[in-house]
């Protein structure tokens, strides 16, 4: 017990004490102002991780310039068994959908692969496709 004498010893403890706290501290206010901005515009979270995907797929692939894609989630592959394009997918796979430019693209996520890619005929609103979950966010306002 000699050391909790020794004043370099308290100073430690104290130092680090104060710069857990500071740390600590910083991390909540950060917290806060995300949680405020997504209270503010609640889909601030889906817009970012659409623009995340988008910008993994368009690393892999050259997507479509000017044109926000209806964004897709592969549910139930079983339902879908049967469709060539959807031969290799996965639940938890995405799905680009393109109408100007009339393409489609199938994403693995977990593989970060373009697994298809295929040209749409606009007969059918992709959420009414069995087996996919559409989640298109709404854009964000201009500023």
């Amino acid at each position: 017990m000699r050391f909790l004498k020794n004043p370099n010893f308290l100073l430690a403890i104290l130092l680090a004490s104060v710069l857990s706290t500071a740390y600590f501290f910083d991390q909540n206010l950060i917290a806060q102002r995300e949680l405020a901005a997504i209270k503010k515009n609640p889909n601030l979270v889906t817009q970012q991780e659409a623009k995340d995907l988008i910008s993994r797929i368009g690393l892999l692939v050259q997507l479509p310039k000017g044109e926000q894609p209806t964004i897709a989630t592969v549910t139930d592959v079983s339902k879908l068994k049967g469709q060539a394009f959807f031969a290799n997918a996965k639940n938890g796979d995405k799905l680009l959908i393109y109408l100007k430019a009339a393409k489609a693209y199938l994403y693995s996520v977990s593989m970060n692969k373009i697994l298809e890619v295929a040209p749409v005929t606009v007969n059918q609103n992709p959420a009414q496709v069995a087996g996919v979950k559409t989640e298109t966010p709404t854009p964000a306002p201009k500023k």
